[in-house]
């Protein structure tokens, strides 16, 4: 039968899911009274007004005018009537739904009326209100000694984060209709959350504060999801999403005056097709038992090579099997062999006609250039030095005196495909700055939004990664239910339990789907740090990779995957009927638990897939060419769990999990190799290759014993040697000039209190006169 694998998953990967759905996952189904509560007060105060009209009918001019007279309203002192116009707000920001026919205009109106809040100055509003909330110390004791926190002691908070967050996503998101002084408000709403004005830090240093306070225990009624979900939307908008990144890229690198890269990676990627899986023992098993039957004598077709090219293999069933045992013993009992009825149960069955069998066309070439790095050169010159002339010359690639004719061909060929980062220019110049800091001067940097948010986050930057995790972990689906956790649940929990098993049903689809939304809101914002600290400065990327590291992210993301990734991925987490906007304007028909069970009939969970991949690229971003963190890898035996995630056939997916095997292949021994050709086979395919890169045999340098806790040591003392150089900048430095002219420093105009004048005389005689000078003082070296 081959293996029972999943589908193609027709997934794209981008910055975030569609606007409907990002607007969607801010509610939780626990607040969908909420929504009606919103129009009630927008109602009430709106035809106090205007009376007759909706809000649809008026022009521009009297919207501008009702919205000014709702601002005003905020200013009250009474806190139940702030609430109730806050309210107001939202509901205008919701897309006034009571008078729409249909999502479409609800999303529309969402738009327009965003807009319309920003330029008339809700933003800045609604964040002193958020600043005023956090510290609200009542609403932070009152929650401390409640025994459970529900939705009610958030009310407040979640009203200001759900305009706030309307506001930055409807303005975020261009869309090509949009009129030009829409295009000129997105700009200024940009710079205004990237270069403070008023306050001393960035939006997005308020907002990291709210989750290091949730985390301590300190407010423990802080709605995080809608909190996170803001964060990394600030976040996306400010510093830019994947292909702004990829532009950046591109244009630094010709500041720099470096070749242009050899390829778009987001390209290469979307053109990969998804390989099918390695076959796992329980469909071993099988294979052997039906091979007893018949044994066919195919000796050189063994090795399918991962069916990468097109989905039908006419040798599939011929496998051998054998050389895909798993011989780790994690987990071998739990997840890692599923049960093949539940299998069936979670995979949809693919219909058993095929179409007729082609031949297979594979691409011309691989799919990545190779890429060399100036160190490979010299390790390679060194190691043929040394066999042929018996001595070395340092960092020196250009003598090839003595060497046999093929070195040379090989270093011109290593020299065509050598690749130099940014990173690697940053280190240079840094190492420069630190050996010549009188000659080289000041250096220039760049006032980016990435630069200002490092700056604001440098001194509290460690606990800030400490939090995300650990309500990273407290959302896990791995994660078991300790008391010592955080509770992540106070923005999801009604008042009053469910008493019917149809409300229970209901509240524990709500609880997952709120989990995965912070899984996903946490993993994209990491990556989008650390992606952006790395192009702006590799030193910068490096500190917030080294405290992720300290504080366990690596065998965090592999607790996360270390579950059933195909039902995670497949998992049915939400109720399309109860979906923003989709419930603002339709009836909401009888709920079953059949329909609840049914869920809706996609074929993946896009948050999920997303969270998977871009949790895979951050675990890549903090091992890559780091040998003690690849340790870490092989010592929490990751390659089990990795190979587990190759079942989900996604090609992004694939290609990362694929990275993370090659960079520690080397590790795991001879056995392991022999036993995963598949495996070793779709990495040979599917990853970028580096030349004298000896991943697939473990001859290399990097495979003997190494000092892990000396590079861990030499790259802190680097990471700290550029803060401190950047920006522990003291006013009186040794390096400042010093004026030596007696002169001119007894020349200077001081500027002296204005009683100074009145008590002079009385000065002189205390500190001058009746003082003896002690001449010979002054002789005496101090």
């Amino acid at each position: 039968q081959g293996s029972v694998d999943c589908p193609n998953l027709e997934f794209e990967y981008r910055d975030a899911d569609g606007h409907g759905t990002e607007l969607a996952e801010l509610y939780s189904y626990t607040e969908e009274p909420e929504l009606s509560t919103n129009r009630r007060c927008f109602e009430e105060d709106f035809h106090a007004q205007v009376q007759g009209r909706k809000w649809l009918e008026l022009d521009g001019a009297q919207q501008k005018a009702y919205v000014m007279r709702l601002l005003d309203g905020l200013e009250v002192v009474n806190r139940d009537k702030r609430l109730k116009v806050a309210r107001a707000i939202l509901y205008l920001a919701q897309g006034i739904f009571g008078d729409c026919d249909n999502e479409g205009d609800v999303v529309h109106w969402s738009r327009h009326n965003s807009f319309l809040l920003y330029q008339l100055g809700t933003f800045t509003a609604f964040l002193e209100l958020l600043n005023m909330e956090i510290d609200n110390s009542q609403a932070c004791s009152s929650a401390l000694r409640k025994p459970a926190i529900s939705l009610a002691d958030s009310t407040e908070l979640r009203v200001l984060l759900s305009v706030m967050y309307l506001m930055v996503e409807n303005i975020r998101v261009e869309q090509e209709a949009d009129p030009p002084e829409w295009k000129t408000c997105r700009e200024t709403f940009r710079m205004e959350l990237s270069f403070p004005v008023h306050t001393e830090e960035p939006f997005a240093l308020l907002l990291f504060t709210m989750v290091t306070k949730f985390c301590s225990g300190h407010a423990p009624h802080f709605p995080m999801k809608k909190v996170l979900l803001l964060l990394w939307k600030v976040l996306l908008f400010t510093l830019g999403g994947f292909e702004a990144l990829q532009a950046m890229k591109v244009r630094k690198r010709e500041e720099l005056g470096l070749p242009p890269l050899p390829e778009d990676s987001i390209q290469v990627m979307r053109s990969m097709r998804a390989a099918s899986p390695p076959t796992y023992s329980i469909e071993l098993m099988d294979q052997q038992q039906q091979k007893r039957g018949h044994r066919s004598r195919r000796p050189l077709m063994k090795q399918d090579s991962l069916d990468i090219y097109n989905e039908r293999d006419p040798f599939k069933n011929d496998e051998a099997g054998v050389d895909e045992e798993e011989n780790d013993d994690v987990d071998s009992g739990i997840e890692g062999e599923l049960d093949l009825m539940e299998r069936d149960a979670i995979i949809p069955v693919m219909p058993a006609q095929r179409p007729p069998i082609e031949r297979v066309s594979f691409p011309k070439g691989l799919p990545w250039a190779p890429k060399v790095r100036q160190k490979d050169i010299e390790h390679f010159l060194e190691a043929s030095r040394n066999k042929f002339i018996g001595f070395t010359l340092g960092q020196d690639t250009e003598t090839l005196i003595g060497l046999p004719r093929p070195i040379h061909e090989s270093v011109k060929t290593l020299k065509q495909h050598k690749y130099v980062s940014i990173s690697d220019v940053q280190i240079k110049n840094e190492e420069e700055l630190e050996k010549c800091p009188m000659s080289l001067g000041e250096e220039e940097v760049q006032e980016t939004p990435c630069e200002i948010l490092y700056r604001a986050m440098l001194y509290n930057l460690p606990q800030y990664m400490i939090a995300l995790l650990k309500i990273l972990l407290a959302a896990a689906p791995t994660s078991k239910a300790k008391t010592d956790s955080i509770n992540i649940l106070a923005d999801v929990l009604p008042e009053e339990m469910p008493i019917t098993v149809l409300q229970s049903m209901k509240l524990g689809i709500d609880v997952n789907r709120h989990k995965e939304i912070i899984v996903k809101s946490i993993s994209a914002l990491l990556l989008l740090l650390l992606k952006h600290f790395k192009l702006n400065h590799i030193y910068q990327f490096e500190y917030v990779s080294q405290h992720l590291v300290f504080a366990n992210c690596i065998p965090l993301i592999l607790k996360f995957f270390n579950q059933n990734i195909m039902s995670y991925i497949t998992a049915k987490n939400s109720i399309s009927v109860l979906d923003y906007p989709h419930c603002t304007v339709y009836d909401l028909p009888e709920l079953t638990a059949e329909s609840l069970e049914a869920g809706d009939n996609n074929q993946f969970c896009w948050r999920n897939l997303f969270s998977c991949i871009n949790l895979l690229r951050i675990l890549n971003k903090l091992t890559k060419w780091k040998h003690s963190r690849t340790m870490m890898l092989v010592v929490f035996k990751s390659a089990p769990i990795l190979k587990r995630a190759l079942k989900v056939k996604q090609a992004m997916m694939q290609l990362y999990v694929l990275k993370l095997l090659k960079i520690q292949t080397k590790y795991l021994g001879r056995q392991w190799r022999k036993s995963n050709m598949k495996t070793m086979s779709a990495i040979y395919q599917k990853v970028r290759h580096r030349m004298n890169d000896d991943w697939a045999y473990g001859n290399d340098i990097d495979a003997r014993p190494w000092d892990f806790q000396a590079e861990e040591c030499t790259l802190r003392a680097n990471i700290e040697a550029f803060n401190s150089r950047r920006y522990d900048k003291p006013q009186d430095s040794e390096f400042a000039p010093v004026d030596n002219c007696l002169q001119s420093v007894l020349g200077q105009r001081l500027e002296l209190p204005e009683d100074f004048h009145y008590s002079y005389e009385l000065w002189l005689e205390r500190e001058v006169f009746s003082q003896p000078i002690r001449w010979e003082e002054l002789l005496q070296y101090q």
